[in-house]
C-alpha cells in the first residue's frame, strides 16, 4: 500500500542513484560538484528531518570513491588553519569521548577539531524528531540503551558519571508497569500471502499459555502437532552425549540445524523462531549457535542438563536505561561539555528537551570545533613525523588540516582507504569484520489506539519483505517530556529491518546486507511500513491515511560492529582476543577507536576504545 497522499517529509537526494555513480566511476571533481551543488540538502534542524536518515545522501558518495575506485582527489599542499592539538576522525560516541579524554588529560585550552562525514554528530546514536498537531516527539535512530552498567569498566563507568548520568534514575523514568496496565502482549503477523488470511495472533514467548496461542497458529496439522509436542515434553535431545560433547555439538551447530534435523521440528514450524535473534546478532538463528539459543533458553535448550556452562556472577540488571532518544543524549551530553555554547543545560533530565544550535559547532572561537559533512580522505603523518596532515572534503570542497595527535574513530574498513601508513598486515587484520546493517525506522503516529484494540504492544512478521516488526516506543518520561500512556495520545512507533540471506555465512550475510540497504528506495520503505501496519492493525481501527504522520527512515548499511560469532570464528574470539587486537595498533601519532576496535558494539565499547586510544598518545 502506497498513501495516497505523501507523509510530509522534507527533500532528499536519491541516495541510491549518488551511490552507485560513485561505483561506476564518476571522477572526485565531479563528486565534489553534485556535492556542492547540494550543500545543505536536506536543510533544517537535523533531529527533525524525515524521509531517508542514517547514511544519508551527501554522507558515503566520498568514501565509495575511495573504497571502490581508489579516487584521488586533489589537495592543498598546506594546511589552512593553525595546528590543533587533536584532530578526531568521526563525530560518534567513540569519537566524541576521545575529544572529551583529551582534554580531561591535556586541559581545556586545547584545540581539537572533530571530523564527521554526516549532517549530525552522534554516529549511530541518532536523535529523531516530529512535531504532529502541535506536540513535539522525540524517538531514536540508531543505538539504543545503556545496556547492563553495573557491567561496566571504571573508565566507562566514570564517563556516565562526569556527564551527570544517573542511571538509577531510570527506575523512577521508565513505566515497568505499562505493559500490564494497558494489558498488551507480543503478537505475530500472519499474511494471506503465506497463510491464507492477514492475522495478528499472540507470540509464543510471551503468551500467557503458549500452547494455547500455538493451537490457533495457522500451521499444517502436522507442524502444529510436532510443535505442541516439543513444548510439552522434557526431552533431552542429546541424550548420550556427555556435558563436553553437548557443548562442542551446540557450539559448531545451527539453532536452524538443530531444531529442524536434531529435534525434527518441520520448517513450516521452524518460521515462527528463525528471526527472533536479528535484534541481537543481526542474523537468523541459521547463522547463530544452537549454544547460543541455550543461553536465551530458546525452544528445546531446556532439558539438556548443561548446568551453569558459563560463568556469569554479574549481576543481572533491567533493560530499562533509556532516554527518549536512545543513546543519542549521550552524545548531546558530551557535545555540551565540549562545547558551551552549543546546548544549553546541566542535567541528563534538560538534555531531553534542549535544542542543539547548530551554528555555534564550528565556531572559530571555541576551542573544540565540530564540523559535520566532512568526509576524511588522506590521514599521515608530515615529513618530519611531528604532525599529522588531515585532508577532507567538505561542501564539494578539499582541505587540509594538522594536528599533533590523530584519533581515527571512524568506520574500520575505511582507514586503510584513508591512512597509506598502515602495513598489510593491520589492514587484513582491520579488514576481517563486516558491520552488522540494520534500519530502524521511527514512525510517527496521531495516536495508538489501534495497538491498544488489538492488544499488541509489538507485531512481528515472519516473512516481511522490509520491514519485520515494529511496536512501541521504551515509556519513559524524564525531564518534563511524557510518554503517552494514553492511547489517544500521538506517539513514535520503532521499527526494525535487518537484512539477511540465510544459508551464508555471518560475516557474508552483512555484506549482502549492505548491498541490500544501499538499493532499497525510500518508496519501498515507505509502502512495505504503510502495508505491514494497514494490515496489522486494521482490525483495531488503524487507517494509514489517516494516521500515520511521519516516516524518518534510519538506513545504517555500516551498522554495528561485528561480534565474533562461535559458529564461524574461533571460539577464543573475543573483546581481549581476535584481529581486531592487529587492527587497532597504533601507528605513531595516530591511535584507533570506535566499537569496531573492541568488537563489542556497544556504549562502554566505543567509549573504553575512545579512553585506550587517547591514552596511547599521551605517550607520544
Amino acid at each position: 500500500m502506497i498513501l495516497k497522499k505523501k507523509i510530509g517529509r522534507r527533500d532528499f537526494l536519491n541516495g541510491m542513484a549518488l551511490g552507485v555513480a560513485a561505483g561506476m566511476g564518476l571522477t572526485p571533481r565531479d563528486i565534489s560538484a553534485s556535492l556542492a551543488t547540494n550543500a545543505g540538502v536536506p536543510s533544517g534542524y537535523p533531529p527533525c528531518l524525515m524521509g531517508m536518515r542514517g547514511s544519508h545522501s551527501g554522507s558515503y558518495e566520498v568514501a565509495h570513491a575511495l573504497a571502490w575506485n581508489g579516487a584521488k582527489f586533489p589537495v592543498p599542499s598546506q594546511p589552512d588553519e593553525s595546528v590543533y592539538d587533536l584532530i578526531v576522525v568521526g563525530g560518534g560516541l567513540s569519537g566524541l569521548a576521545a575529544a572529551y579524554y583529551f582534554r580531561q588529560q591535556r586541559g581545556e585550552e586545547v584545540k581539537i577539531l572533530i571530523l564527521d562525514n554526516h549532517d549530525d554528530f552522534g554516529g549511530h546514536a541518532k536523535r529523531n524528531e516530529f512535531n504532529v498537531d502541535g506536540q513535539n516527539l522525540i524517538g531514536y535512530g540508531g543505538s539504543q540503551s545503556i545496556d547492563g552498567p553495573g557491567k561496566y569498566s571504571k573508565v566507562s563507568a566514570g564517563l556516565l558519571k562526569d556527564l551527570g548520568i544517573f542511571t538509577d534514575r531510570f527506575y523512577d523514568y521508565y513505566d515497568t508497569s505499562f505493559q500490564k496496565q494497558h494489558k498488551l502482549k507480543r503478537g505475530v503477523f500472519f499474511d494471506k500471502e503465506h497463510y491464507g488470511k492477514d492475522q495478528v495472533l499472540p507470540s509464543l514467548a510471551y503468551a500467557d499459555k503458549p500452547e494455547l496461542a500455538a493451537k490457533s497458529y495457522p500451521l499444517s496439522h502436522g507442524a502444529r502437532e510436532k510443535l505442541l509436542s516439543v513444548m510439552a515434553e522434557k526431552v533431552d535431545y542429546l541424550k548420550g552425549m556427555n556435558r563436553q560433547e553437548k557443548i562442542r555439538f551446540l557450539r559448531q551447530t545451527s539453532y536452524k540445524d538443530y531444531l529442524t534435523a536434531t529435534v525434527g521440528l518441520p520448517e513450516e514450524a521452524y518460521t515462527l523462531f528463525a528471526d527472533s535473534t536479528r535484534g541481537f546478532w543481526g542474523l537468523g538463528w541459521d547463522a547463530v549457535s544452537a549454544l547460543e539459543a541455550c543461553r536465551f533458553e530458546m525452544l528445546a535448550t531446556e532439558n539438556l542438563n548443561l548446568g551453569n556452562f558459563e560463568n556469569d556472577n554479574e549481576r543481572e540488571e533491567p533493560y530499562i536505561f533509556h532516554f527518549p532518544d536512545g543513546n543519542a543524549a549521550i552524545a548531546r551530553l558530551l557535545v555540551r561539555k565540549l562545547i558551551s555554547t552549543a546546548i544549553a543545560g546541566s542535567t541528563m533530565e534538560d538534555i531531553v528537551r534542549a535544542e542543539v544550535n547548530y551554528d555555534t559547532l564550528d565556531a572559530r572561537d571555541e576551542a573544540v570545533r565540530l564540523r559535520l559533512n566532512s568526509t576524511a580522505i588522506n590521514v599521515q603523518h608530515t615529513v618530519d613525523e611531528k604532525h599529522v596532515d588531515v585532508d577532507y572534503v567538505t561542501a564539494g570542497q578539499t582541505r587540509r588540516s594538522r594536528a599533533d595527535h590523530v584519533v581515527l574513530a571512524c568506520y574500520n574498513h575505511m582507514i586503510p582507504h584513508i591512512c597509506p601508513e598502515i602495513g598489510e598486515a593491520q589492514v587484513e587484520a582491520l579488514s576481517y569484520a563486516a558491520k552488522v546493517p540494520l534500519t530502524y525506522l521511527s514512525i510517527a503516529v496521531r495516536n495508538w489506539r489501534a495497538l491498544a484494540e488489538t492488544g499488541m504492544s509489538y507485531i512481528e512478521w515472519p516473512h516481511a519483505p522490509v520491514m519485520h516488526s515494529f511496536g512501541l516506543d521504551f515509556p519513559v518520561s524524564m525531564g518534563g517530556y511524557k510518554f503517552a500512556n494514553n492511547p489517544n495520545q500521538p506517539t513514535v512507533l520503532h521499527g526494525t529491518y535487518v537484512p539477511i540471506t540465510p544459508g551464508l555465512s555471518s560475516r557474508e550475510q552483512h555484506k549482502r546486507g549492505r548491498q541490500t540497504l544501499y538499493e532499497t528506495s525510500w518508496d519501498r520503505f515507505e509502502s512495505t511500513t504503510v502495508d505491514f501496519l494497514q494490515r496489522s492493525l486494521e482490525s483495531g481501527g488503524f487507517d494509514a491515511e489517516r494516521d500515520i504522520a511521519g516516516i524518518t527512515v534510519n538506513r545504517w548499511p555500516h551498522g554495528y560492529a561485528y561480534e565474533y560469532n562461535e559458529l564461524w570464528d574461533p571460539e577464543d574470539w573475543g573483546p581481549e582476543k581476535g584481529p581486531h587486537i592487529e587492527g587497532r595498533q597504533q601507528l605513531g601519532r595516530i591511535s584507533i577507536a570506535n566499537s569496531d576496535s573492541s568488537a563489542y558494539a556497544y556504549v562502554d565499547g566505543a567509549i573504553d576504545a575512545a579512553h585506550r586510544a587517547v591514552m596511547e598518545q599521551m605517550s607520544t
